[in-house]
Parts: structure tokens; sequence; C-alpha cells
């Protein structure tokens, strides 16, 4: 089929998936034609202008060339909700709900929790954790001014009260306090093949990659977390499939304790805490 052509919905899912796998092949579909599935369902027959056809097959190459649909798309569902995202924050994934399911339980106790989301990126995490208790305070910082910018467009489309900063991790805090920091940071090391693979080539590198054996950034963050958390406070950070016992190792180095590792869906160790002890 050729650019000139002007097919179908049935006739452009079938060039598609010449390309693409189908699931992916509806899904930006809809996207260009502002439609849902049970749409693409019932008009098969129904043509597409040529406009839409030639943003559908550009959209088609790009993704047969390995780009994200969530940045074709420019959303991407977290938590029930949905987000927009850009090629300068992470893709939010299934996994890091589970920061979300630990933190809730943690802050169930306190009247008006205070929540820190540390490389908040998108500021998904830290919108779904205002929105879960209209009483929960919410800082979400990120040293990336793009990601910010992201981020405040989502909490304003959500209806989300979070306060956004420009900070290199706790620079920017002072001696503000927390009952509850949730990160979730670079931890790949430089030189992982995982790097050259699928979505991962195309997200941001400075949000993916740390050194020391991708243990940089989860040290960083636990050796600061002392100064901005009240006593009994939580940290909660996720990391790669390897690192928990090393994440909890420095977690027991900087005095927390009820130090705990937790498995994601796929049973891998994914999030490791404490509580601080002062």
């Amino acid at each position: 089929m050729t650019a000139a052509e002007h097919p179908d919905i049935a006739g452009a899912l079938a060039w598609a998936r010449q390309h693409i796998p189908p699931l992916e092949a509806r899904l930006l579909l809809r996207h260009v034609l502002g439609c849902t599935a049970a749409h693409l369902a019932a008009w098969p027959e129904e043509t597409l202008p040529a406009t839409t056809w030639d943003a559908f097959r550009r959209l088609v190459e790009r993704r047969a060339a390995g780009e994200p649909v969530a940045y074709l798309t420019g959303r991407r569902e977290f938590y029930g909700r949905d987000f927009l995202v850009t090629s300068a924050v992470l893709i939010p994934r299934p996994e890091t709900e589970l920061l979300v399911e630990l933190a809730l339980p943690r802050l169930a106790a306190e009247a008006r929790p205070c929540v820190l989301d540390l490389g908040t990126g998108s500021g998904a995490l830290a919108i779904t954790l205002a929105l879960a208790r209209d009483c929960t305070e919410v800082t979400a910082l990120d040293d990336s001014r793009e990601a910010l910018e992201v981020a405040r467009s989502n909490a304003a489309r959500l209806g989300a009260d979070v306060f956004f900063l420009h900070s290199d991790w706790y620079a920017a805090l002072g001696e503000a306090r927390f009952h509850l920091i949730v990160a979730n940071p670079p931890y790949i090391p430089e030189g992982d093949p995982h790097l050259a693979q699928g979505d991962l080539r195309f997200e941001p590198r400075a949000a993916l990659v740390a050194g020391d054996g991708g243990l940089g950034s989860l040290a960083r963050i636990v050796a600061g977390a002392g100064r901005h958390l009240e006593q009994g406070g939580w940290l909660l950070m996720e990391h790669g499939y390897d690192q928990s016992a090393a994440v909890r190792g420095l977690l027991a180095e900087a005095g927390f304790g009820d130090i705990a590792s937790w498995p994601d869906l796929a049973g891998i160790p994914r999030v490791s805490g404490g509580r601080w002890q002062g």
C-alpha cells in the first residue's frame, strides 16, 4: 500500500500488522482518529482521510524503528490515570505502582501527611499520592526543568495539588521534613546492555543511569534522607532486580530500622525501604 492510497480502517490495520504488533497498531490508529476501540470494531469500512492515513503511517514506521508507543501517543496509564509523557521523562511502568501500594498504608496514621517524591519525572507518583488523600501535602522535585514542565501539566490536568521544585536531590529543600520519601531514581549501571534495547534507547539517560554500579543515586538518597524525615518516617525506593541486598545494606548503615524489600508482580524484589530511627 502506498502513501497515495487511502485505506479504510480494516486495510490500515492490516498494513500496520505487517510492521508492528496488532495491539500497538490499534492503539496508534485510535490515537490519530481520536476514537474508541469500539469504533474501530464497528466501522472497519470507514475510509481514512489522507491526513489521518499519513499520520498513522508515520507513527507505525516510527514504532517499527523502536520508538516507544507512549512517546508516539504522548500518554501512558499509571494507577488508573492517564499521564502525559514526552521524551523528557521516563515512561511510567506498572512495577512502579508498588511504591504507591506501599506508601499509602504508611501514611494512614498521619492526619496531614507530608510526602516527598524525589526525581518526579512525569509526576506520576507525586500526583497519585496527592489524589489518594486530599489532606496529603506533596512536594515533588527533579533536576530536569523539562521534566517538571510535564509534571506540572499532569497535575493541572488531573487536579492534583503538588508543590514542584527544581532541585538536585535534597539541595533546594532547606530544613523541610516529611513523613514519607519515595523515589524511583536512576539505577542502571553504565554499560548495561539493556540500555541499547527496547524503550530504554529512547528514554532520558540521566533518569536511567547511575554511577557506582547503578547504586550512586540510591546511595545519595539514603545518605541525605535522615535530614528530611520525621522521626519514624519512611523511605521507599525502587531499584534494579539485583540490587535489593545492597540497598538494604545502605539503609542499615544509615541508621534505618524495619528494613525490608518487596517484590513486584513478577516476583522480582523491586522496592526496598526502612523507617528512620533518628
